[in-house]
């Protein structure tokens, strides 16, 4: 009969282990407290409610901090365990006012993205939307024909190169909701820009799936379907 081999544990090994359990341990900590910080203070810029969430816990701003995926995901822990359906009926009526918003601009190729789509929209969130246009700024145009009041605004983002753009908003009042209307030119249709939360492509509805999602669409494909 063949001898096992004895797999020896050292010090150090004990040592990793008991460090790297400690490390996760306080990133869930950490994204748990950052998750309430963004639903109770209206704050959602993940790095900011990670560095809030620490300092409130007394840890040092020099250890392995969450990322934004996990912050997110304990968003989603806290929405759904404290939101309920208060949550659901909230994020629901602001899928419907973005389907109405999309169908007024249906020339315009508009795409639900940001957390309206992605489920973690609460009573403070803006209703986000990309809209394709060349120039773009014939969008701001149809809403001024249409007597829509609306301000610009700019947002900064990071590119896939490290680099950084400046995207144009369009952002106005619609329904007591807060909508921005990110303008971009129709080649972009084919590129979405990298998602603040992981730095992948970012996930963007089409008018169809928006009624998919919200299920008036015949199709009634489910909320995994869309974003697969």
């Amino acid at each position: 009969m063949p001898s096992r081999r004895k797999i020896h544990t050292t010090v150090s090994d004990r040592c990793l282990a008991q460090n790297n359990r400690k490390t996760g341990q306080t990133r869930r900590v950490i994204a748990a407290e950052a998750a309430r910080i963004m639903v109770t203070q209206a704050q959602y810029n993940y790095r900011i409610a990670k560095l809030k969430a620490a300092e409130r816990l007394g840890f040092n701003m020099h250890i392995a901090m969450p990322s934004n995926a996990e912050v997110e995901s304990a968003l989603r822990a806290y929405q759904q365990f404290y939101g309920g359906q208060q949550h659901m009926r909230h994020l629901r009526n602001m899928r419907q006012i973005a389907l109405r918003v999309m169908r007024s601009l249906e020339s315009f190729n508009p795409r639900l993205v940001g957390p309206v789509l992605e489920g973690t929209a609460d009573e403070h969130t803006r209703l986000s939307l990309h809209v394709f246009s060349d120039p773009p700024d014939a969008i701001a145009i149809h809403l001024l024909e249409r007597r829509q009041a609306f301000r610009h605004e700019q947002r900064r983002i990071r590119w896939y190169d490290g680099s950084f753009r400046q995207v144009p908003l369009l952002v106005s009042n619609v329904e007591n909701s807060t909508v921005e209307l990110a303008l971009f030119h129709r080649v972009e249709l084919r590129q979405p820009p990298p998602s603040p939360v992981d730095g992948r492509p970012q996930k963007r509805a089409s008018l169809a799936d928006v009624e998919c999602l919200i299920g008036q669409h015949p199709t009634g494909l489910r909320y995994t379907e869309i974003l697969s």
